[in-house]
Order: structure tokens, then sequence, then C-alpha cells
């Protein structure tokens, strides 16, 4: 199987509490992110946008949330707010996931939203090659992140992306046969 086919295949979420707590050097997240920037977009809009946090700025971002999950939850969860706390400084790094809607509309906001969970793809398929992890999060508290750091016109957060150091796994992913998922039109 050729690397790329074999790097797709084995692409799988890793979750926070799986990391080694290790930082990313900031050359490994600038390659990442430079795989995300050649994602495919319709008009050149290029919607994706990142915010970065590593160091204090991972445990500032999981008090925030905290907080605002403790502000806005009627059936309050200890177990769940200390989760959202302690699990962005168990990460290597975060990616706020950020769409820019083009401000002329020129294209459906879903080929945008597409176009960032591409540019996502590239970073989470790149992943293995640095011993790294993923996890692509979208908990509701994402439409909150204005109210911690500065969003421009037409952003919105789309999700969070965890990235952390981890042990290699031989994990397969179970798919169901691609054979159940398609129709030959033409045969």
């Amino acid at each position: 199987m050729s690397k790329i086919n074999d790097s797709i295949r084995k692409r799988r979420s890793v979750y926070p509490a799986q990391y080694i707590n290790k930082p990313i050097p900031r050359e490994i997240l600038m390659e990442l992110l430079t795989n995300a920037n050649h994602a495919p977009t319709h008009k050149l809009t290029e919607p994706w946008r990142f915010k970065i946090f590593t160091g204090i700025g991972k445990k500032n971002l999981g008090e925030f949330l905290a907080e605002k999950y403790s502000e806005i939850t009627p059936e309050f969860s200890p177990a769940k707010f200390e989760k959202i706390r302690t699990n962005p400084e168990k990460a290597g790094a975060i990616l706020a996931i950020i769409m820019h809607r083009d401000p002329a509309e020129r294209i459906p906001e879903w080929e945008e939203v597409a176009s960032v969970a591409c540019a996502v793809q590239n970073i989470w398929i790149a992943l293995e090659q640095y011993d790294l992890g993923g996890y692509w999060s979208s908990p509701a508290l994402c439409k909150f992140l204005g109210e911690h750091v500065q969003l421009k016109e037409n952003e919105k957060c789309i999700g969070f992306f965890y990235i952390g150091y981890c042990e290699a796994s031989d994990r397969i992913v179970k798919k169901k046969p691609i054979e159940d998922k398609v129709d030959w039109i033409a045969e």
C-alpha cells in the first residue's frame, strides 16, 4: 500500500487522556498548518483560520470553557466540568478551528465548512509522521470562543482540534465495506 493510502487508512481519533505530556515544537505546528493551507477551496475563499493554544494558553482555554459550561448548563456535572477544564492541558497544542465566511457569500456556507474540514483532515493525516495524535471536538461551547479570544467579523469557531504526542498504535479502525456505500450507475 502506498504511503498516502497507509496514512489515510490509519487516521484515527486519539483523545487527550492518551497523550504524553510533551510540548509540540512550533516548527512542527507550522508544517501541519501549511498542510492545512493546501486544502481545496471553491472560488479560493480559503475559509480556514486557526487560533493556536499552547503553554498557559491551554490552561486559560480550559478554565474559560469550564466556567462557561457552569454558566450555561442547567444539569451541571462536576465530572464534566473537570474534564472540560483539564483536557486542554493534556494536549501538546489545541487548534481552535475557525471558519471565515466569505463576506460576499459567493458560495454556500456548507462549502466553506467542507473546505475547513478538508484543511483539518490534511493536518490529521500528517500527524502520524510526527508520532502525534489528534481529536476534533465540537462542543456547544465553541460558539462562545469569541468571548475568550478576538474573532474577526464573519468568523466563527466550529471546533477544537486537540493534538498530542502519543504511543504508536496499530489499532485498525473497522469501517463497513465501501461496496455497501456505492451504487455504480454506468454499469
